[in-house]
């Protein structure tokens, strides 16, 4: 009998453990449609890396408008909020990345971006293609029920608004790399760190998370190849660098496919971009290549820069030129510390339901949120925003871009209790 009533006792802790606060969940509920608003906002005033001034402010009026210590100018642009409980324990930091990308909106939304900017010289479009603005939106929401919950926070919440993490223009230092540079994760100092990003072809209510390698290192690369310019009619009295580049392109994808341990991670080696020659009847003096790496393995990321290094300077000897690379190294692994993954999987399944949380094999894209792995431990999970019964979503980074508003709802709840759980465990 004692054992039967200890077993309905242990199920009855469990489920109210399992339970969210009920006056948390009201005021979580409560700031839905600001939330919503919020995005929306963010999403017809997109600006582009390093230039989000005002983005920026409308942030800090509202962090300052919740009684925070606001730190401004963090990156150039950023944005940190610093929330203490009511009762002693450790930081947690939350963070929300917050530029949009030169991409030309054109989709129905009625608010979408028609904002126009220069990029690299170039007249664009701006539009926020990758979500940042429900990222902007969803911390902006659990600022302000986290300040009005201070009774149930053990220790210090920063949350970090983090400007360029499509990465900053050429010759600029920018995102999470330069915000820890300039100390961000410190006084106080953070103990672990939270991020999430939605994602267009996830189904609106599910998580998705993996612990360890999650994002890949990207490296961008540029191959510069010499050669020899002469008339097109006779290619025998010049070096050809645009065959030259070809054969190089050739060789690096046999780095992938032939000397690559595929079955211990996955890589990529993509070339977006050559330039060379004016006029088609000339073989140019050069040509160059510009394109990116992605790996999740420290020793395959060293074997294939190696590799490409050697093989576009071999090729290009072979066929009497020259070649050379420029490497920028712009994430490393997105790694989600498996301790605390486990630690925080109950609070995911108590927020979404532990159907809705999957555990998802890793991606070769990347994330800047890295940088701030590599000083504390960080979890980084995906949250839903396609629309259910959707079968055909748009990508991230495409003009037809869409996320489904009602996906802002768990975002708040989630980070809201993963801040809580992990500061009143600790």
């Amino acid at each position: 009998m004692k054992y039967i009533l200890y077993c309905l006792l242990l199920l009855l802790t469990i489920n109210v453990h399992a339970q969210m606060d009920s006056k948390l969940l009201k005021d979580i509920n409560a700031i839905e449609s600001q939330v919503i608003d919020w995005r929306h906002y963010f999403h017809e005033n997109p600006e582009l890396s390093n230039r989000e001034f005002n983005t920026a402010k409308k942030i800090e009026e509202h962090l300052k408008s919740l009684g925070m210590e606001v730190q401004t100018g963090i990156a150039i642009t950023g944005v940190v909020g610093i929330l203490k409980g009511d009762n002693p324990g450790k930081v947690v930091a939350l963070r929300a990345d917050i530029d949009g990308l030169p991409v030309t909106e054109r989709n129905d939304l009625p608010f979408k971006s028609t904002k126009i900017d220069t990029f690299l010289g170039n007249e664009t479009g701006v539009m926020h293609a990758c979500g940042h603005d429900t990222h902007i939106a969803i911390l902006m929401g659990v600022a302000e029920v986290l300040s009005k919950n201070k009774d149930k926070i053990n220790g210090t919440v920063k949350f970090i608004f983090q400007p360029a993490e499509e990465g900053p223009p050429p010759g600029e230092e920018g995102g999470a790399k330069l915000m820890v540079k300039e100390g961000v994760l410190k006084n106080p100092n953070v103990d672990a760190i939270f991020g999430l990003h939605i994602n267009s072809g996830t189904p609106v209510g599910t998580i998705r998370y993996k612990p360890g390698g999650t994002m890949a290192a990207v490296e961008r690369f540029v191959v510069t190849v010499k050669g020899k310019q002469t008339h097109g009619s006779a290619p025998w009295t010049g070096v050809d660098p645009i065959l030259i580049s070809a054969k190089i392109i050739d060789g690096f994808q046999t780095i992938i496919s032939r000397e690559s341990p595929l079955v211990q991670e996955a890589a990529v080696i993509t070339v977006g971009k050559i330039t060379s020659g004016v006029r088609f009847n000339i073989i140019p003096e050069s040509a160059e290549m510009i394109g990116t790496v992605r790996t999740l393995d420290p020793q395959m990321r060293e074997l294939i820069i190696r590799r490409m290094t050697e093989m576009a300077r071999d090729i290009a000897k072979a066929y009497g030129g020259e070649a050379s690379i420029d490497w920028q190294n712009n994430t490393v692994v997105t790694y989600n510390d498996p301790a605390l993954t486990a630690q925080m999987l109950p609070t995911l399944e108590k927020t979404a339901g532990a159907a809705n949380v999957k555990l998802m094999k890793a991606t070769t894209g990347g994330e800047d949120f890295s940088f701030f792995q590599e000083k504390v431990p960080g979890f980084y999970f995906f949250l839903g925003g396609m629309t259910p019964g959707n079968t055909t979503p748009y990508p991230h980074h495409t003009p037809d871009f869409k996320i489904d508003d009602s996906s802002m709802l768990l975002g708040v709840k989630t980070m809201t209790q993963v801040a809580i759980d992990y500061l009143n465990a600790n």
